[in-house]
């Protein structure tokens, strides 16, 4: 069955002194889902925020929470994570050198599984885990910072990702891509294959964030 396709807006470009209004309005406005970007310091080089504040957002919101983990050893904090009320836990293929173990970790626990891929790594890193996967997370950036610029080539990279998954008869799976997502760009992305479009800035730094999500939301319909 087909994935539906969504806006995630990324709260790391939120207003952080009043995120619970920004969650508000980002829902009112048609967000599918609401991508949480956590990061270490180590595995990218940025440090962001940890379960408790994923348990903060929690009761604010319906939306399902997408947390994305760039961090080293996401094993050590899955449970934290989905204790604190994550509906899909994605890691890194790059940081999981046991990547199967943390799979079966992150399904043991009753929440949806996610491998995330920078872009350099290729497609064939999760070629032998699309059973478990309920969703790939393409970087279309490197990750570690909001507002950088999308890389062209995550195009190509999206529409083979698509048929890898078509092909393996893995259509369930949600494409999910992520870095330079903005109104002007997101048609062409997602007509390339991605169903979840995370996109930080380019709704939160945006005169009418509101207006930009049922834009964004018109144009990938």
């Amino acid at each position: 069955m087909p994935v539906k396709k969504q806006v995630a807006p990324s709260i790391l470009s939120a207003n952080f002194a009043h995120l619970g209004t920004d969650i508000h309005m980002v829902e009112s406005a048609g967000a599918g889902l609401l991508h949480v970007d956590v990061m270490d310091g180590h595995f990218v080089p940025n440090i962001t925020i940890g379960p408790l504040v994923v348990s903060a957002i929690r009761p604010v919101t319906n939306l399902p929470l997408d947390v994305h983990l760039m961090i080293e050893h996401p094993e050590r904090y899955i449970e934290a994570f989905v204790r604190a009320g994550a509906d899909y836990v994605t890691v890194h293929a790059e940081a999981c050198p046991h990547l199967h173990r943390v799979l079966q970790a992150i399904r043991g626990l009753g929440v949806k599984t996610g491998v995330a891929l920078n872009p350099h790594t290729s497609l064939t890193a999760v070629e032998n885990v699309l059973y478990m996967l309920d969703l790939i997370l393409i970087m279309s950036v490197n990750p570690g910072f909001g507002g950088q610029a999308f890389i062209p080539h995550t195009i190509d990279k999206l529409q083979r990702a698509k048929t890898m998954i078509n092909n393996a008869g893995y259509s369930q799976i949600a494409i999910e891509v992520d870095g330079g997502v903005k109104l002007e760009n997101i048609k062409k992305i997602s007509d390339a294959g991605a169903d979840y479009l995370v996109s930080g800035s380019g709704i939160f730094k945006s005169d009418n964030p509101s207006e930009t999500i049922k834009k964004m939301n018109a144009l990938i319909a």
